[in-house]
């Protein structure tokens, strides 16, 4: 299989050059595609000098901040339209283990359509994250699974591989999250188009350089989508629509 790791960047200058190496050791038959939302702190220059020294290496240039949903779908895009047989999600700051992504292939390969790297199911975990930024995470994860009646643990999470069939069966035109509410979101649309979505355990380490991109209204967005999904599925279930959902 060929694959692609998709990695968003903002202001990553110091932490993108160690994620990438690690990548890199890790799994050495992944790509790396850096998706850079113009930073400012010329995170941007510097994939491109990585991309130069190493053609596994590719370099996506975007106008400006748009969000991280909008980044990753310009990846998948790019990914899908290189011929990649696997594309993966990976944080820049380095909470994602690039030592761990294995598991998420090898779960794709054992018949899963999509790989979610899962802090709250036995054997996952965090690292260096305040009780608050926990309970907000599992309080966020329990709401969506009421909400959306699914039986993802992490439904938020966002360290994920999906094979290019997936990516092509759910319409990325209609993702309608920009923020972190986007990782639900495909979630979500990979279970409504039928597809088996298999949580493997990972260690989520809070990142060492830079600012976390976390905010009110990225809570905020997540909050009313999931709000929304959920009532209009159930609606359409009052309705005699069929809603049916599997992990």
């Amino acid at each position: 299989m060929r694959v692609v790791t998709i990695i968003p960047t903002f202001n990553e200058i110091d932490s993108l050059p160690r994620t990438i190496a690690r990548l890199r050791a890790a799994v050495p038959d992944s790509d790396v595609l850096v998706v850079d939302d113009n930073s400012p702190d010329g995170t941007g220059q510097l994939a491109d000098s990585l991309a130069a020294r190493d053609r596994a290496i590719h370099v996506l240039h975007r106008q400006g901040k748009e969000g991280l949903g909008a980044a990753y779908i310009a990846g998948f895009k790019w990914g899908l339209e290189a011929g990649y047989d696997v594309l993966v999600e990976m944080d820049a700051d380095g909470s994602h283990q690039p030592e761990e992504l294995q598991r998420l292939l090898s779960a794709l390969d054992n018949g899963a359509d999509m790989a979610k790297g899962s802090r709250w199911i036995r054997g996952g975990k965090v690292v260096n994250w305040p009780l608050h930024r926990k309970l907000l995470s599992l309080g966020g994860s329990l709401y969506s699974r009421i909400l959306l009646g699914v039986g993802i643990k992490d439904i938020t999470g966002g360290y994920n591989a999906f094979k290019s069939a997936t990516l092509r069966r759910i319409d990325l035109d209609s993702v309608e999250s920009v923020g972190y509410c986007f990782q639900i979101d495909l979630t979500w649309k990979t279970l409504k188009a039928g597809l088996t979505v298999r949580e493997v355990p990972i260690t989520f380490v809070e990142r060492e350089f830079g600012d976390s991109k976390m905010s009110g209204n990225i809570v905020l967005e997540s909050i009313l989508l999931v709000t929304k999904w959920g009532l209009r599925s159930r609606w359409k279930a009052l309705r005699g629509g069929n809603t049916s959902t599997r992990a």
